[in-house]
């Protein structure tokens, strides 16, 4: 076995194969430099802060490819503006390698408008500043629908769900203020279904029943009444009732008359107020009768009593009195009282 292993024969094709194998190594490698320009390497331009335009140009001059990005608006540096490039500016790259540009856009990206119709404006608020838009003036209209959002506007036109606007772009809003209180109930009798109906949506009233004589539901039948009546005062958002004919309503006067025995037979069982008796005001003449005259005097004897003068001309004069005569007797009462009264 040994002997075979190292016959000439083996030896040299053992070098051959080896030979070979270099030969091929060598070639594969010489191959790869050629193909990938070893060792010629060229060195990244400095193009930031510069414009799209001229980086371009510059890159396509030093022999190397380039892909353009658009980067996160920022307001302080000019539109189509050079922010970032890989690899950086200085590094030594092969001809051919591809350049990447982050370029600062023409505005902020935009961004689709959500759906907030219909919802509460305090939700909505909230939708929208989370995709980035911002909330102009607060618009209340009259309507059934407290604090919902009725439109959206965009400088001064109507905006729909689903439209692409500018990150933080300011939008107007349209509120539901409430119905109401106390409207007066427009006259639709003589007018068509189709009249009528518009009618109660301007009104911001609610279209109720709606009872055609032949059971058509036609669109230009004649409104011949309605409920409530007409001039009648009612809370915005309330249904009305209407009944509709081919015929005018002069000639539905039969018909008329049965809807007024059932939806007008409120107003007959109201009676007037004044019918009710009043409440006893008048009886207080009584306490004139029981006032007894011994309390005018009572009231007349502070009046004569003031003067206080008069005090010590009394209590001078019943010396001289009594010296004079004993039978006034109730006179010297008097004064004594007065004193008491006065203290």
């Amino acid at each position: 076995m040994l002997k075979s292993l190292f016959h000439w024969k083996v030896l040299v094709n053992i070098i051959l194969a080896a030979v070979v194998f270099t030969g091929l190594v060598w070639l594969t490698f010489r191959w790869l430099e050629l193909h990938t320009n070893h060792g010629k390497e060229i060195a990244v331009p400095n193009v930031m802060n510069r414009s799209v335009h001229d980086a371009i140009k510059i890159l396509d001059d030093s022999g190397l490819d380039y892909e353009v990005d658009s980067f996160k608006y920022d307001p302080k540096f000019r539109p189509f503006q050079v922010l970032q490039i890989y690899p950086s500016a200085g590094s030594r790259v092969k001809d051919g390698r591809t350049i990447m540009l982050k370029v600062n856009p023409r505005t902020y990206a935009q961004v689709s408008v959500p759906d907030v119709l219909d919802r509460y404006k305090g939700l909505a608020f909230r939708q929208l500043e989370q995709v980035g838009l911002k909330v102009g003036d607060t618009i209340y209209e009259p309507s059934i629908q407290r604090d919902a959002v009725l439109r959206m506007l965009y400088n001064g036109t109507s905006l729909k769900p689903g439209s692409l606007l500018p990150r933080f772009s300011t939008i107007d809003i349209v509120i539901g203020a409430g119905p109401k209180r106390n409207i007066t109930v427009p006259n639709l009798v003589g007018l068509t279904v189709q009249e009528a109906k518009a009618i109660i949506k301007q009104n911001l009233f609610e279209v109720g029943l709606v009872e055609s004589e032949d059971g058509k539901q036609d669109e230009s039948d004649i409104v011949y009444y309605q409920d409530p009546a007409p001039f009648d005062v009612r809370d915005q958002g309330m249904q009305i009732d209407i009944w509709a004919s081919k015929k005018t309503p002069a000639e539905m006067g039969g018909k008329i008359s049965e809807l007024n025995a059932i939806y007008r037979i409120k107003l007959q069982e109201v009676e007037p107020l004044s019918t009710y008796p009043d409440p006893p005001v008048y009886r207080e003449p009584e306490p004139t009768q029981e006032v007894p005259r011994s309390e005018t005097p009572k009231a007349e004897t502070p009046k004569t009593e003031t003067p206080k003068t008069e005090t010590p001309k009394t209590s001078a004069d019943p010396k001289p009195k009594t010296g004079t005569s004993t039978t006034p007797v109730k006179p010297a009462e008097k004064p004594k009282a007065k004193k008491v009264i006065v203290e």
